[in-house]
């Protein structure tokens, strides 16, 4: 069985396990106070242009959300997301578990606009009452998004512009932040994210390593205190340096953009093969996640030889799949999925 389910099936480069074996024995400080941490930190803070970011590490995703949302929200308020976002769809309601709702936007792509945060704000702001209704206290996006979508420049910056008139915090959940960045069409930086959101993180989980996300604060509010935060939820890894040195890794010398190219490169052979086929897309995604509809006899063809999910029905006879490539899809398994699709 060939597998294109997610991008985290595999362990880590190489290069990281190496560095993992040959630091092994070595005594640091715990709790990411180590030099690994700090070398990696550098990094961080060089591409995103801002000696004065904060950077923290995480193991992962789900975690890191729920965390900055927390430590960012007062008591009565919310996070504004689209209604297919991480935090509404595939976290089990850890966001409701600390006691903050998901005030969900309709999207049809995965992304929100400046539109609808504003249309979503106002409503509250002029309601007669606005003490009886759950106030928006912040934003949340993922870039890319759930539905492999990228926020453009322009997109994002008349977001964070919005965001910044009504005092709501702009966060980036980047999990997969590397494939968006390696995107063909994509038009943002680190540096640029670093500019326009309050708050963002570098996945690596799902791009290279065995565990580990960055994040990185750029709001100076948001800084003090911290890794009280990070301690409360259980989240300050003892062995900190294990995540220095994944990052430290990745990011020394352009790692992490080589490889996340490597899962486009795939994806886009993936999606020429459906696309000479005819087959429709659920999803315009220039990413690793490709999301063609078939007929459901060819996903049943299919998934003799190959894991992919089977993402949304779309009527009796059509199914909407997902394949999802990794930073170390081998061109070998690709092309096996794409001699199976042009053979449909």
């Amino acid at each position: 069985m060939i597998r294109f389910e997610c991008d985290y099936a595999e362990g880590a480069h190489p290069l990281i396990l190496e560095k993992l074996a040959k630091t092994n024995f070595e005594q640091t400080p715990g709790y990411s106070m180590d030099e690994y941490c700090k070398r990696a930190a550098s990094h961080i803070k060089k591409l995103c242009a801002d000696n004065n970011a904060a950077v923290h590490f995480f193991v992962g995703g789900t975690i890191a959300n729920l965390t900055v949302i927390a430590s960012i929200l007062k008591p009565y308020q919310g996070v504004i997301s689209a209604d297919t976002g991480h935090i509404n769809v595939h976290e089990t309601g850890a966001i409701e578990a600390t006691g903050h709702k998901v005030l969900t936007i309709p999207s049809d792509d995965g992304k929100i606009t400046a539109a609808q945060v504003k249309e979503i704000y106002l409503e509250h702001v002029e309601n007669p009452e606005p003490e009886h209704i759950v106030a928006p206290g912040m934003v949340y996006i993922s870039h890319p998004t759930e539905n492999g979508t990228i926020y453009t420049k322009k997109e994002l910056t008349e977001l964070s512009e919005l965001c910044r008139k009504y005092g709501l915090p702009l966060f980036m959940d980047g999990a997969r932040l590397g494939y968006a960045l390696a995107a063909p069409g994509n038009d943002l930086e680190i540096s640029d994210i670093a500019k326009l959101c309050d708050v963002f993180y570098i996945g690596a989980t799902k791009i290279g390593a065995l565990f580990g996300e960055a994040l990185v604060i750029t709001t100076d509010s948001f800084k003090k205190d911290f890794r009280y935060y990070i301690k409360q939820r259980g989240a300050l890894l003892a062995k900190g340096r294990l995540l220095g040195i994944q990052f430290d890794v990745l990011l020394e010398n352009g790692l992490y953009m080589d490889i996340a190219k490597n899962a486009i490169d795939c994806a886009m052979l993936i999606k020429a093969a459906c696309e000479k086929k005819g087959f429709k897309f659920l999803y315009d995604s220039p990413t690793n996640q490709q999301f063609p509809i078939l007929p459901n006899k060819y996903a049943e063809e299919l998934s003799k030889n190959f894991a992919f999910h089977q993402w949304k029905k779309v009527d009796d006879s059509h199914v909407a799949v997902r394949f999802c490539t990794s930073w170390c899809t081998t061109k070998e398994n690709t092309d096996s999925l794409v001699s199976a699709i042009e053979s449909l």
